[in-house]
């Protein structure tokens, strides 16, 4: 049972919300004993449930009325290919060593086996100048989010690409960096959006772009699936020096780019002294539920007071993090030897060819279709219709779940994402199913 509190500023007015139904505010109030702890403020502003969780409301009340329907899940971007066993089987047998005298180890350190820095180091950033030492391993890049917003704090001003994967935009709200949720724009104030769509090239216009201490940008990106140019990071790169804003990179789907855009922001001149990178093994090796992400904060950035950024990340991290699984971390360090890495590529290489029958399918039905060459996630646009409308008649006449763009954001609107996250035989069958309804 989750449990969720009314947008009020009252700290009494709670209910529960089942995963069938949800209560109204007084419903078994008289039952209810509440503390005299006031609600945090800054989660009053959360417009929405986080999206994902509405989706599968939605898809719950979907089966509840075709109970008998099948559904493909092209919505969440979960990965559904097994991990390889050159992977597996080294976690296994670190975690077999464990119940042995020689192979016991407690508490590792909290920026993460030196083993596998080096190696992240070397496999991703070869001849980019990153540092060891300036790799934090962790449990994941979504959680990295929060921790890094934890070490910017409240007072910082944020800019976001619209459409944006949720998290950067939620945890700004909760860390207190947002204003109120207005319903006429639908965006908070206090947060600069970037428009990113077809209209700019997905890049956007920063000769009209307010100046923030704050730009969280991911390339390829979520929802899109584009991976920014070379000359559009360099634009962003000498945006930020000149600004003296940090660039916070998310790079979580790197390895899916098949051109010459930038892998990483420090391919990018002058980035070092401007930009904390983030990115995870999730989506490279099937981590989704395993989980190691990883943080670059190169020693050459530095706060307006000359302090290292590096510094502070690191007392955050060992205050707040007691280090990624030792098991995990062993299965990392296979991914990234050469037979490891040629296994998990492989698997990638699945997903993209999943997302080329999706591209093709959805652009044999006359629509105009973006990503699934860089990145896993097709960007669908239907011109005219609402994203949340385009979900439903997706669902009810086909019985697949997608992702209704206006979720990642008011940019979003017109638009749905899907996931190339799937098992082949799937995806054919909705393929199959989308060209043999009507959808416009």
């Amino acid at each position: 049972m989750r449990v969720f509190s009314t947008h009020t500023s009252m700290n009494h007015t709670i209910f529960f919300q089942s995963r069938a139904s949800l209560k109204t505010p007084n419903e078994g109030l008289a039952t209810v004993r509440c503390t005299k702890v006031v609600r945090n403020v800054n989660l009053e502003k959360l417009r929405h449930n986080y999206l994902f969780p509405e989706i599968e409301a939605r898809e719950l009340e979907h089966l509840n009325k075709y109970p008998d329907a099948n559904i493909i899940r092209l919505g969440i971007g979960d990965t559904t290919e097994p991990i390889p066993d050159i992977i597996t089987s080294n976690m296994a047998e670190y975690a077999r060593g464990l119940s042995t005298r020689k192979g016991y180890k407690g508490y590792g350190a909290e920026q993460g086996n030196k083993d596998l820095r080096k190696a992240i180091a070397e496999s991703f950033y070869k001849d980019l100048g990153v540092k060891d030492a300036e790799v934090f391993v962790s449990d994941g890049a979504q959680c990295d989010i929060s921790r890094l917003q934890l070490l910017l704090g409240s007072s910082v001003s944020v800019a976001v690409q619209d459409p944006n994967f949720p998290a950067y935009m939620d945890t700004s709200v909760i860390i207190g960096q947002a204003g109120d949720f207005l319903d006429d724009t639908l965006k908070y104030k206090n947060i600069e959006y970037m428009t990113c769509g077809p209209q700019n090239n997905f890049f956007p216009d920063l000769s009209t772009t307010s100046r923030t201490d704050i730009i969280f940008f991911c390339s390829p990106n979520n929802p899109t699936g584009h991976a920014a140019s070379r000359e559009q990071l360099t634009q962003l790169v000498d945006f930020a020096r000149k600004n003296g804003s940090i660039i916070v990179y998310d790079s979580a789907y790197s390895v899916y780019i098949t051109d010459d855009s930038p892998r990483s922001i420090y391919e990018i001149p002058g980035s070092r002294e401007c930009a904390i990178e983030i990115s995870s093994f999730s989506k490279i090796a099937g981590f989704t539920g395993v989980r190691l992400g990883w943080t670059v904060v190169p020693d050459e950035l530095y706060y307006a007071n000359k302090v290292p950024v590096i510094n502070d990340f690191d007392r955050i991290v060992c205050t707040c993090f007691n280090g990624a699984s030792r098991i995990v971390q062993a299965g990392g360090l296979a991914c990234l030897s050469p037979d490891g890495f040629k296994a998990v590529m492989a698997v990638v290489d699945y997903y993209m060819e999943n997302a080329k029958i999706l591209v093709d399918t959805f652009t044999s039905l006359g629509l105009v279709v973006y990503g699934g060459v860089n990145a896993p996630y097709v960007w669908v646009h239907f011109p005219g219709s609402r994203s949340w409308d385009m979900f439903s008649e997706i669902l009810k006449k086909t019985h697949i779940i997608t992702v209704p763009g206006s979720g990642f954001g008011p940019g979003g609107e017109g638009f749905i994402r899907v996931t190339a996250f799937g098992r082949r035989e799937h995806i054919l069958e909705a393929s199959a199913r989308l060209t043999s309804v009507h959808l416009l």
